[in-house]
């Protein structure tokens, strides 16, 4: 490889990173836990229609534990939870799992096939199980009990599942012990087993919005005495609660009565202290069902993991003092920890999400599944630790090619934060002409109320080792920066976000980063929103926009869409219908029909969060001899894609609609590799 760089115009740069790598080569790693001694996660498999794999790591590499076929994942609130649990510090005793076609809970010991522990639903996928706990000889969790394949009807009940399997059969033999709320997390059982704690919100709240951490007495019989509210309530969020290892008691919660997710004390008699207050997060927007950032450990200290805009990990003493690993990691996801160690997926601008072992004794960082991971086994050409682990040091070739991104903040024409991840176009052995400045992809992230991370990742390097930039905008109403920003987006979804996004591609195009006459915008759920109301408002900003499964009519999506987000736009536009009006304003179906930006529209057929049919509302309003376009829909695909193949021929089809609308030629198929 030269020091020289050649001159070729951005966007035609050749690069090694094809779509298919870019679809493959990023392993969705997450429910990290111990079997054992052993790490396991759960990991999608993209060659297999995006089963979900339970894997581990052994002396020969990664394999999977389970025999073949088996799908570790649940359909909870259709976004998922923990799907599978240990049943002892003993491997030999196995795990309890549930089973993504028929949602069953499933029971494995080492040497024989998983077998049933839940009954049948009426139809597949009709009883749902997720975040577990071992109460003697039962297995208490969550279960959900849907209506029918959309889920915009459902049920949620605590309940208790022998381990013998004989409820299989007979479901009678499962108890329902708490329903205290439209929806709730898995229960969460005190050392000892005296006391139960989980979470509880209702309609119209969103688990960010009210929650409330309930606690009940385990009777001798095995029911629940009346539950309490030990925190949370109006204006405050409880997003994950665990109890303290050492018997006395304690609760800890994660809550924001300041503002801020931050770590709680909370004592037998109902009090609460901060126990390291900061203007930082110890938390995230619950999403997802079982999801950790708090753990305690067996000398009485906490596994935190905290930060604003990006996520370390520290331990927390009893005296307040927080100690961070001395770990390049700035995201931590999937926490789990067997009283001594923390096993998490993390990454970082330098590095793609890997499985990675902490010790607090020796503030120790061990690579458990490296990211260059393809398949089933580790590469040859990773050197290992003595003990088999494959270290930091060695980096995936095509990950030469990735760009160093940057935070940066801008402001808005009211004065507010927008805060933002920019991906400059990078490329070690080609540069741009000294007279050309590269077109820009404005990335808006789905949720909304989530964010996205500063972290190496092959789709953006897709992009940037072509010679086109993308700054990644963390809009008013993301999380990682306090209630007061997530708040921002409050009753002003399509405003709010779409000006955010313009004040991103302003800031680069001011600062002499970005062509202002070649910016893209691209974004998928919530993020296909923004970018289709984007281009309706800025038509001059945006040359094309790629818009991957979008919410776009909210009055129907309130019908349309799963039970769990079904009232998430009271906070998002406001109640309906007393506030109708701001639907039919901020919805980007208002003008779509003088939309003239060019774009490409990407929908799985089976998705139930943001139904086909939500699509197929913006394309009656488009008049294709006006605006050309492309819709590309994908069977067997729901709400975010799985599959390889799918994801591919969508890069390819963004690729080809930057090319022609912002005016410049890629490069074919290259053989350039790294020396």
């Amino acid at each position: 490889m030269s020091d020289t760089k050649s001159v070729l115009p951005y966007g035609s740069w050749p690069s090694p990173i094809e779509a298919d790598d870019a679809a493959r080569g990023d392993a969705l790693l997450e429910w990290v836990g111990f079997l054992g001694d052993d790490v396991c996660w759960t990991e999608v498999l993209p060659e297999e229609d995006g089963r979900s794999g339970l894997m581990r790591r052994t002396a020969d590499g990664v394999e999977e534990v389970l025999p073949p076929g088996w799908d570790v994942r649940t359909r909870v609130i259709e976004y998922g939870g923990r799907p599978w649990l240990a049943l002892s510090g003993r491997a030999a005793d196995g795990l309890v799992f549930t089973h993504g076609p028929d949602q069953r809970l499933h029971r494995w010991r080492p040497g024989s096939d998983p077998v049933p522990l839940s009954p049948p639903g009426a139809w597949p996928g009709e009883l749902r199980y997720a975040d577990f706990a071992v109460h003697g000889d039962e297995i208490w969790c969550l279960r959900e009990t849907v209506a029918d394949d959309t889920a915009r009807t459902a049920r949620r009940h605590l309940v208790a599942i022998p381990l013998d399997g004989s409820a299989a059969e007979d479901p009678t033999r499962v108890r329902e012990l708490a329903a205290t709320h439209h929806f709730m997390t898995g229960p969460r059982i005190e050392p000892g087993g005296d006391r139960v704690a989980w979470l509880g919100w209702d309609h119209p709240d969103m688990p960010w919005d009210t929650t409330r951490l309930m606690v009940a007495a385990v009777l001798p019989d095995g029911t629940l005495g009346a539950p309490a509210v030990r925190m949370g309530g109006e204006g405050e969020a409880v997003t994950q609660a665990d109890w303290a290892t050492d018997g006395s008691g304690t609760l800890y919660a994660v809550s924001d009565p300041d503002g801020w997710w931050n770590v709680h004390a909370v004592d037998r008699d109902g009090g609460t202290r901060s126990l390291c207050p900061r203007r930082e997060e110890f938390g995230e927007a619950l999403w997802r069902i079982g999801l950790r950032w708090c753990l305690p450990l067996l000398d009485g200290t906490l596994a935190v993991i905290h930060g604003v805009g990006e996520r370390r990990l520290g331990i927390l003493g009893a005296d307040g003092v927080l100690t961070d690993f001395a770990d390049p990691a700035t995201e931590w996801h999937f926490a789990a920890t067997d009283g001594r160690r923390i096993a998490a997926v993390a990454s970082s601008p330098g590095r793609r999400r890997t499985v990675v072992l902490a010790d607090p004794a020796d503030g120790s960082v061990r690579t458990v599944r490296a990211p260059s991971t393809e398949g089933r086994s580790l590469p040859s050409d990773v050197a290992r630790d003595a003990d088999g682990a494959a270290p930091y040091a060695r980096t995936p070739a095509p990950d030469a090619y990735a760009t160093t991104p940057y935070r940066r903040t801008y402001r808005g024409d009211d004065g507010e934060p927008v805060h933002v991840h920019v991906y400059p176009p990078h490329h070690p052995e080609f540069t741009g002409p000294g007279d050309e400045l590269p077109p820009y992809l404005v990335l808006a992230h789905g949720g909304p109320t989530s964010r996205s991370h500063l972290v190496l990742n092959q789709e953006i390097s897709y992009f940037t080792s072509r010679g086109i930039g993308v700054v990644d905008v963390q809009y008013g109403g993301s999380t990682g920066y306090g209630r007061a920003y997530r708040e921002r987006l409050r009753h002003r979804w399509g405003l709010t976000d779409v000006q955010d996004c313009a004040t991103a591609a302003r800031g680069l195009i001011a600062e002499g980063l970005a062509d202002p006459d070649r910016i893209a915008i691209r974004g998928g759920s919530a993020g296909g929103w923004t970018a289709v109301a984007s281009i309706a408002a800025e038509p001059g900003l945006y040359r094309a926009a790629a818009v991957y499964y979008p919410v776009l009519d909210p009055v129907s999506w309130r019908e349309e869409t799963h039970d769990f987000e079904s009232r998430y736009l009271d906070g998002l536009i406001g109640p309906w219908p007393d506030t109708a009006d701001r639907y039919a304003h901020q919805s980007p179906l208002r003008e779509a029909d003088r939309i003239r930006t060019p774009f490409v529209l990407l929908q799985g057929l089976d998705d139930t969060v943001c139904p086909p049919a939500q699509a197929e509302r913006l394309l009656q309003r488009i008049d294709p001899d006006t605006v050309p376009y492309r819709c590309l829909t994908f069977e067997g695909e729901g709400h975010g894609f799985r599959r390889s193949a799918t994801v591919a021929a969508s890069l390819r089809a963004e690729l080809r609609l930057y090319a022609d609308a912002l005016g410049f030629t890629p490069a074919a198929a290259s053989s350039c590799s790294p020396s």
